[in-house]
């Protein structure tokens, strides 16, 4: 039947193929519903594939909307709640909850939906609806889950015998009852009281009950079945992120936020909301949350802390590289929600009545008080409802979680036609004016001033109109700005950015941003300093960024990260490389405070926690790549701070070696979640053990990690094969922990869009290329005891544990210091140390008669390394305590304290090994390879060669 409706051709051609579908699966259907309800349901299939898709899988569902009148009847949150709590309370498995409750959202969301894109319901009607769906869902599949729970464990009792209940807090847009149709929902568990359980076979703490029911109550909600989901769950928004508990006491959550809560987790607790129905709930976390979120005093930090969250989500625009995304673009919902919460933060203190969860009525609120015009305020709601119908519709096409304007023309006619355009064009045309006035008032409300524009002298506005024209760009360079001996290469390097500017596609923006920022740039180059290093650099960083707008601006709008970019490229040619291969490191350049003053090393791992907590945790490509991301991100702030003279070398490595073990700890963490979750763990393991550890060598174990260096690692284990996993597809542990090295080798190795994480080498490992990947820790004993050369048990001097159980540190340890405490003969030793010298240098060494290999030839690197690795495995047997150290300066320092070596030969063999590995550094900054004229390590060779000799010729 065609619809009579003035829809597009196209959309009526889905419509009828969609209802074809359906009459022919379900032909009594046509004598079911009347000709006005089947032109409807036609009409809903030609603007949502998921109202098609869900009415064609289940009839009933579609035949259940007419004959109970559901279309027209009002929303009964109490009745919805009731009808769902029936319908879960026969249910004696968690596997029928799950089922329940996605057919309950389906058929709610087909209901939100077809009112929205065909009844023209009011915006805010169909914000109500989702969040009373979302609060039905949580909060009956709680109370159903809290009965089967303490059923199977007790009941979480206070001190005083009073039960505890699992208190679950919405935040973000369930918090403030304005979730969008297909939105994921921020959640946060708590209890009131520490106590334990009672009435089951064993008592627990009240903690652990709440941890393993809230781990439970994210499957009923958030785990795809057959059935689909019911929302997509976020617990990071939580006390401490991933890492912190899922469930926590009142008192540990009331400490958080008084003594670790950030900037942005105020504007996050703003809307928090306890969706249990108790009332007293809300009141108690309220009561907690109102001192950290609203200040007693004016709080104009607010605006600050705002516009460091908006540059990071424009620095995330970037990164993802969206467009036309209508919630975190420029003038987009996001840009809305900050105006008022900002001024909600500022004078929420003095003003209570600007302590509300619901944007519009802050925003009412707003303009009573003179924060925001009439004016201002009409718009922002008109703008704001706007762009909340923009993004159902968006997400009501097929229940897909996105803001960002379709790119299939079918899309866009639904888009264009629900909201009463004639077509694309003239929406875009309106969506672009709505959110131009957004912007406007954002940036009049909150964002910083424009930088002054400092013109360029006439000189460089010629030369960039000079183009690719390498005659005239010589004549210009010859005359004005440089001399004959470096003219051919400044012109090579100008000419071929010039020749990519008129030839690549690059878009108006992007050619008006390039025409407002080139000519000063030139000028910058051409009187920097370092010009022929820096010149080049800087043009092939250009380049890779000529059709990416996003970073043309960043640096045409802020001129101070301009500076720190030609610093930069002049300190380093391996950083410029990166910058120009992954530009999304430029946004790093925008706070200096953060570039060259580096943080602690033992922050890196709470930095770590923070960055990842933007990434869904079940996104393993995003995850991947978010990693890689923060490698190259405290990689280029370490340089910065190298090339400034911030961070001597030891520290450098220190750092470098710090973001390595944050990473390590990362990667297994995320691999052991994912063999979890198909196999269980194995079963002599608490919840909080891995029994794994990961052994590093080499330049990680000594602490001495370059901005190159691979990572040497063992991986090792404390189970064997008699134990078995606890989930659905057992295995035997021995099983287990090979797949777990297998996928952390994976997610080390694969190459994303920002390149592979670390090379890591695993040919330390017991027998090498050969042996199993990962070893109980009792095979690694026994081989290093009987099967090891003399070369891995040097190895074994610069490794240490960088991840793993405090048992199998303490068991390496152990395995270590007796390895290198055995008794060896002097003589023996020396000749295989001499031995496995010879043939290094035999194979790897560049030496020539006036340059030195700095690592591998006589004197170098490898000599010094070698030296103290010999000391340590001769004389521990003898003094323990040179095991305790893996990095060379303080082996020599122990040395020299112990008689073993001179107090002035130590200092010399230190000052040497300082020495050639700052030129080793400086040649890696540089990408030039790592060799040195031999006349300027002359006194460093001596000191190394003569000691080689007094120890090696015995």
């Amino acid at each position: 039947m065609a619809i009579t409706q003035p829809l597009p051709s196209e959309l009526l051609s889905v419509a009828n193929h969609a209802w074809e579908r359906l009459v022919e699966l379900n032909p009594q259907l046509l004598e079911q519903l009347s000709p006005s309800q089947q032109q409807q349901t036609q009409q809903a299939f030609a603007l949502s594939d998921f109202i098609a898709n869900s009415c064609i899988s289940q009839p009933q569902l579609l035949l259940e909307l007419w004959q109970q009148d559901l279309l027209n009847s009002a929303l009964d949150e109490t009745a919805m709640r009731a009808q769902l709590s029936e319908q879960l309370a026969p249910q004696l498995s968690d596997d029928g909850a799950k089922k329940v409750l996605r057919q309950f959202r389906r058929q709610q969301m087909v209901l939100i939906a077809w009112r929205d894109l065909l009844l023209q319901q009011p915006v805010t009607d169909s914000f109500a609806q989702v969040s009373a769906v979302a609060d039905s869902c949580v909060d009956s599949a709680n109370q159903w889950l809290y009965q089967r729970c303490c059923a199977e464990s007790g009941t979480p009792m206070d001190a005083e015998g009073n039960a505890q209940p699992l208190v679950v807090i919405g935040m973000g847009k369930l918090g403030g009852r304005e979730l969008n149709f297909s939105s994921d929902i921020d959640l946060i568990f708590c209890y009131p009281e520490n106590g334990e359980t009672q009435g089951g076979r064993r008592s627990i703490a009240n903690q652990q009950f709440f941890i393993r029911m809230g781990q439970r109550l994210i499957q009923l909600i958030d785990q795809p079945t057959i059935d689909g989901f019911v929302f997509r769950v976020d617990m990071r928004l939580r006390p401490f992120g991933e890492s912190g508990p899922l469930a926590i006491s009142y008192a540990a959550f009331e400490d958080y936020y008084q003594h670790h809560g950030r900037d942005w987790e105020r504007y996050a607790m703003v809307k928090a909301r306890v969706i249990n129905q108790d009332l007293r709930f809300d009141q108690d976390i309220q009561a907690m949350l109102k001192p950290y979120v609203y200040r007693r005093y004016i709080d104009f930090s607010a605006i600050q802390a705002l516009r460091s969250m908006k540059a990071m989500i424009n620095s995330e625009i970037r990164r993802k590289g969206l467009r036309d995304n209508i919630k975190l673009g420029s003038g987009g919902i996001r840009e809305i929600e900050f105006i008022v919460q900002t001024f909600q933060l500022i004078r929420g203190g003095r003003e209570p009545v600007l302590q509300t969860r619901s944007l519009l009525n802050a925003l009412k609120q707003l303009s009573e008080y003179g924060e925001l015009s009439l004016e201002q305020t009409a718009m922002l709601r008109q703008h704001y409802l706007y762009l909340r119908q923009v993004e159902n519709i968006l997400q009501q096409i097929d229940d897909q979680q996105t803001q960002t304007l379709p790119d299939k023309s079918i899309d866009q006619q639904r888009v264009a036609w629900v909201v009463g355009e004639a077509d694309w064009a003239a929406f875009y045309q309106q969506l672009q004016l709505r959110l131009a006035e957004v912007n406007a008032c954002f940036q009049s409300a909150i964002g910083e001033e424009e930088p002054e524009e400092h013109a360029a002298s006439q000189i460089y506005m010629d030369l960039w109109h000079c183009g690719a024209d390498r005659e005239a760009l010589a004549n210009l360079l010859s005359q004005h700005v440089c001399c004959e001996q470096e003219q051919q290469t400044r012109v090579d390097s100008l000419y071929h950015f010039m020749h990519a500017v008129e030839h690549r596609h690059i878009g108006q923006r992007g050619r008006q941003t390039l025409e407002r920022m080139m000519p000063s740039l030139l000028q910058q180059l051409f009187e920097h300093p370092q010009t022929t290093l820096v010149l080049p650099r800087v043009m092939v960083l250009l380049e890779s960024i000529l059709s990416r707008t996003a970073y043309l601006e960043l640096l045409a709008e802020n001129p101070g990260s301009l500076q720190q970019l030609l610093r930069l490229c002049a300190g380093s040619a391996m950083l410029a490389e990166k910058l120009a291969n992954f530009p999304i490191l430029l946004d790093e350049l925008l706070d200096p405070s953060l570039l060259y003053n580096p943080v602690s090393p033992d922050s890196y791992a709470q930095q770590l926690r923070e960055f990842m907590l933007r990434i869904p945790p079940d996104d393993m490509e995003q995850q991947m790549e978010a990693l890689r991301q923060f490698k190259q991100i405290q990689q280029l702030r370490i340089t910065a701070a190298d090339i400034a003279g911030a961070l001597p070398l030891m520290k450098v490595s220190d750092h470098l070696t710090a973001v390595a073990e944050v990473i390590v700890n990362a990667v297994v963490e995320q691999a052991w979640t994912q063999v979890v979750e198909r196999h269980g763990y194995p079963e002599h393991l608490s919840e909080q053990q891995r029994g794994f550890a990961v052994v590093g060598y080499g330049k990680i174990g000594g602490i001495e990690t370059g901005y190159s260096s691979d990572l040497d690692l063992v991986f090792l284990h404390n189970s064997d094969s008699s134990t078995y996993t606890n989930g659905a597809k057992q295995i035997d542990s021995k099983q287990f922990y090979l797949k777990l090295a297998q996928r952390i080798m994976h997610l080390f190795n694969t190459r994303t869009a920002s390149g592979v994480l670390y090379e890591l080498d695993m040919r330390l490992r017991p027998s090498g290329a050969s042996g199993l990947l990962v070893s109980a820790i009792q095979a690694f004993e026994n081989y290093q005891l009987n099967e090891a050369w003399t070369w891995e048990h040097q190895a074994l001097v610069r490794a240490r544990v960088v991840y793993g159980d405090a048992d199998l540190a303490e068991g390496f340890a152990r395995v270590r210091h007796q390895i290198l405490s055995l008794p060896r003969e002097a003589k023996e030793l020396a000749e295989q140390v001499q031995q496995m010298r010879s043939k290094m240098q035999q194979h790897l060494s560049r030496e020539t008669d006036e340059l030195l290999d700095l690592k591998q030839s006589p004197g170098g690197m490898v000599d010094i390394e070698f030296i103290a690795q010999y000391l340590v495995l001769l004389h521990t047997q003898h003094f323990p305590e040179l095991s305790k150290w893996t990095d060379n300066v303080r082996i020599f320092e122990t040395c020299a304290k112990l008689g073993l070596l001179a107090p002035e030969q130590a200092k010399g063999l230190t000052q040497s090994y300082l020495d050639i590995r700052d030129e080793c550094h400086r040649c890696g900054l540089q990408g030039i390879s790592r060799m040195a004229k031999k006349a300027e390590f002359t006194q460093d060779l001596s000191v190394v060669t003569k000691t080689w000799q007094q120890l090696f010729a015995r």
